[in-house]
């Protein structure tokens, strides 16, 4: 009989669904404790299966009810033997007494009653444990649940519940405590690549590796939709499935394109980046879903950056191929370029809509991001990366803090700075801070920095206010930061009161900008306030009023 027999391609999944907990795919915290409860004979008596579809919820339900049952299984051991007249039963679906209902069909109060209560009470027939597998368990009504909440608590010795579900969030929680609760994942792109491997070997069939990336990737971590895919391919190629049948059946992926781009604008080449956008637009690609690829691309590399872990932890595989270039184009990508480019690109996202030419803004973004300076790129990245994060009473002070420190540039930099050097480019640090935050800049002409200690520098303020604003921890943040930035070593402030403090800033904050106090009743503010422009007047009651909250009145 020919291997590829095409009327029974589509139903791969069927063929090749796991019989052994060694067979399931992914899910291995949920198998070790299944394994251990059964060869260990401590076994709960109803398990709540809760997670996306088509992730094994089922399938490791049967493999329960076969290796509780199995008539060759030993003391200690977990594993169905798959050979015994109680596995073949069971996989064939023949056994009476391992019930499976759906719930979707079954969901009256009357159904539960008769196939479920009723039959529990009713010894097992042939094998050790009844089992009841109802999958898409919150779809029964509420009389339902209640009728089968009795039975739950009060179950009979050889009766095991496996319930699954979906939608855990629609199942009553006076069901889901009574159950061991286990939360599926969708299975990692490596594992589906892996199992539609195993299956064209079985088979006989010939397909490359990007081929079956592309299907699992399509298939988004659910394990029936990459075999059933893979089905259909089959039916297409025959023995050998090529690219250009793939394509026929998978919907187009430019992963490999958005690659190429991002290889681009990291190297600063806008000309070839420029005209690889055009070419895309000529042969009919939506921009807005490419733009969207762009953006989880670069979030993937974001992660890999921060933690690789965290790639595996979030199912977040894009397969070998793909993986080879993330890892090129990550080294020649700093955490700040990574976060700018996803800042433009959500920009760029909302701005493709409603432009008359659907590239443009792309072609922007690259030439914005191709001319923009490192030191540009971290600035911005820093705004990116606090202006939309939690309120201080969530922690935001905290949160705002800490990624303000993750994005400074050379702050480990070893070694001290004397008192002389901070009074000499203090000028210079007043005009960094400017940039972030003018009303901060204004608080800091009025201070005076009065010693250093190795790397903490103490600088004096008149005003508790005052004190208390830049010790806010995310103000802290910024002026350590920029400190560090104006003297090249680790500074950090120190800051404290002085109410004796005459206010006269050390050096203004740009070379002709006039020096105004906040007050004083001493002849030098005098002079310097019948000195000053009338703008210097405007600016400080400007600074004025941002700073204390303000506002003029009459």
């Amino acid at each position: 009989m020919d291997i590829l027999n095409k009327k029974n391609m589509s139903t791969l999944y069927r063929t090749y669904r796991p019989q052994t907990f060694n067979e399931t795919l992914g899910q291995n915290y949920i198998k070790i404790i299944l394994e251990h409860q059964i060869s260990t004979g401590n076994l709960a008596h109803a398990f709540m299966f809760c997670g996306p579809r088509a992730v094994g919820k089922t399938t490791l339900a049967r493999v329960v009810a076969k290796a509780v049952n199995c008539l060759e299984r030993q003391d200690g051991e977990s594993e169905p033997c798959g050979k015994c007249e109680a596995c073949v039963e069971i996989s064939a679906g023949r056994s009476f007494d391992v019930v499976e209902i759906d719930a979707a069909s079954n969901t009256g109060v009357d159904n539960v009653r008769e196939h479920v209560i009723a039959s529990s009470r009713i010894s097992p027939a042939h094998l050790k444990k009844k089992v009841f597998i109802i999958d898409e368990v919150h779809m029964l009504s509420t009389a339902a649940f209640n009728a089968l909440l009795k039975t739950l608590e009060e179950p009979p010795l050889n009766v095991l519940f496996i319930l699954c579900t979906t939608e855990i969030h629609k199942v009553p929680q006076t069901i889901i405590s009574r159950c061991q609760r286990f939360d599926f994942k969708r299975i990692g792109l490596n594992d589906v690549v892996k199992k539609l491997q195993y299956i064209i070997s079985k088979e006989g069939i010939v397909a490359d590796k990007k081929i079956l990336e592309a299907v699992a990737r399509h298939a988004d971590g659910h394990m029936r939709d990459a075999e059933s895919l893979l089905g259909q391919l089959v039916n297409i190629g025959g023995k050998e499935i090529t690219e250009e049948e793939a394509g026929l059946v998978i919907p187009r992926s430019d992963l490999a394109e958005v690659m190429r781009l991002l290889g681009m604008i990291a190297d600063k080449n806008a000309s070839d980046a420029i005209r690889l956008v055009n070419k895309l637009v000529d042969e009919g690609i939506d921009l807005r879903v490419f733009v969207t690829d762009m953006i989880e691309t670069l979030r993937k590399m974001l992660l890999l950056k921060i933690n690789p872990s965290l790639l595996n932890f979030l199912s977040l595989e894009m397969g070998e191929n793909l993986e080879l270039d993330l890892n090129n184009i990550k080294e020649r990508l700093s955490v700040e370029q990574t976060v700018y480019l996803i800042e433009q690109l959500i920009k760029v996202g909302n701005e493709i809509k409603n432009s008359f030419i659907a590239q443009l803004p792309l072609e922007l973004m690259i030439a914005r991001v191709s001319v923009a300076s490192a030191q540009v790129i971290a600035q911005q990245a820093v705004v990116a990366m606090t202006k939309n994060m939690p309120s201080p009473e969530n922690g935001g002070d905290q949160v705002k803090s800490e990624a303000l420190t993750a994005t400074t540039t050379g702050a480990t930099n070893e070694g001290s700075v004397d008192f002389a050097t901070v009074l000499e480019r203090w000028n210079e640090f007043l005009v960094r801070v400017k940039k972030y935050n003018h009303s901060l800049s204004f608080i800091l002409k009025v201070c005076q920095p009065r010693s250093i200690n190795g790397t903490e520098l103490c600088i004096a303020f008149k005003y508790k206010f005052h004190k208390d604003r830049v010790t806010d921890p995310t103000i802290k943040s910024l002026i350590d930061r920029v400190l560090t930035e104006t003297y090249g070593v680790n500074v950090t402030m120190e800051a404290i009161i002085d109410d004796t403090l005459v206010i006269e800033s050390v050096a203004s904050a740009e070379p002709n900008e006039a020096t105004v106090p906040v007050t004083s009743a001493s002849k030098p503010y005098e002079e310097k306030a019948k000195n000053a422009p009338e703008k210097v007047d405007d600016e400080m009651l400007d600074n004025l009023l941002k700073t204390f909250g303000g506002k003029v009145v009459g």
